[in-house]
This record gives structure tokens, sequence and C-alpha cells, in this order.
């Protein structure tokens, strides 16, 4: 469990906090901020659902299967999204970073970028991780340009994958970064970040 354990990691833009209930309204506040569970590629949860969504989040932390965080923006002190580490695997060590939404009034602001570069760094230099994983749907090409953008390479779409909450079948296409080239992938992040000022 020393693997999973919560941890608060903070940058200049955002902080990430392990989450908790007392999350809750400031997550319903942040999902309503472009109704994001109207996006029929993604699974957010709706405003009804982030109880639930919060619940099994956290129990499935309980049994060392996740590690989930919210994402808070240090300039106003908003929580605007969600971010986790799953599918551990602690012998290898490995695990993939994903689950995550932003609020629309977030994206494209850095708050992303700074997220993904605290959770790699947390992963390979403090974990010791030899390959991270991201994973999205085939139809998400927002999420797609990003995760490729941070330098992650296409590994390969898993056909018919999963069922979304509408019924239809997700191709998921997997990224990963290997523990070789995350020195780059990092020098990249912070590059771009620094327009920003982070």
């Amino acid at each position: 469990m020393a693997f999973l354990a919560p941890v608060t990691l903070a940058g200049n833009l955002v902080i990430l906090e392990p989450l908790q209930f007392g999350h809750h309204d400031d997550l319903v506040d942040a999902v309503r901020d472009g109704r994001l569970w109207e996006l029929w590629y993604t699974s957010v949860p709706g405003p009804e659902a982030m109880a639930a969504e919060i619940e099994a989040r956290l129990a499935r932390q309980a049994v060392g299967e996740m590690l989930p965080f919210v994402v808070r923006r240090t300039d106003t002190g908003r929580v605007v999204g969600m971010t986790t580490y799953l599918n551990i695997e602690p012998d290898v060590p490995r695990l993939e970073i994903g689950a995550t939404w932003t609020a629309h009034s977030a994206q494209r602001t850095g708050v992303n970028a700074e997220s993904k570069l605290l959770l790699l760094t947390h992963a390979f230099d403090a974990l010791g991780c030899l390959a991270v994983e991201f994973r999205t749907h085939w139809h998400n090409l927002q999420s797609r340009t990003a995760i490729a953008r941070l330098g992650a390479k296409q590994d390969g779409v898993l056909r018919n994958h999963r069922r979304m909450p509408d019924g239809s079948l997700r191709d998921t296409v997997v990224f990963s970064i290997i523990d070789s080239e995350w020195p780059a992938v990092r020098n990249a992040l912070r590059y771009r970040l620094a327009r920003y000022g982070s």
C-alpha cells in the first residue's frame, strides 16, 4: 500500500489534492462549467452522480486499485477537475494516468499540462515507474492530441474495448511514456509551461 500512499502534489498553477468526500460541492461546480457529462465520448459524472463517483473512487483507493486527486487552481483556489492513478502494477512498476476531466474554463490554460507534469514526475521520480500509460476514446480527438503533445507514443487501439454509458462501444487508444523517454518529456512540458509563468 505504500506505493499508493495519498500525496499532495503542488506546482505553480495547480495543486493536486487527494480526493475526499468534502470536495463534492466544488466538483459539482467544476463539472457544470462546460456541462462535461454531455460529451458522448467521455464518462464524466454529472452533478447528480458526483457523490457516487467520489464514493466509487475512494472505495477503489481503499483496496489499492487507484489513487484519485482533485485539481485545484492556485490563482483562484477553485477545484477545476479530477485525475487519477489507476491500473497500477507495483511489481513492474507501472500505472495509468486517467479518469481525468477538466472544467471548460480551465482548458488550454496550462492546468492540464502542469497536472500531467506533477503526476509524471511523481510516477517516474518518486515511484520508480518504468512506464506510464494513457487511454482515451478513439473519437476524443482533443484528448488524443493532448496526450500526443505530452510526448507519449501510441501503442495501439483496443477495438470494442468498453461499453459507454449510452450503450455504444468504445475503441480505446493506448499511449505510453517509458522511463528512458521521461527526461525529454519533462523538458518539453517545462518549456510549454514557461509561457504561463510556471
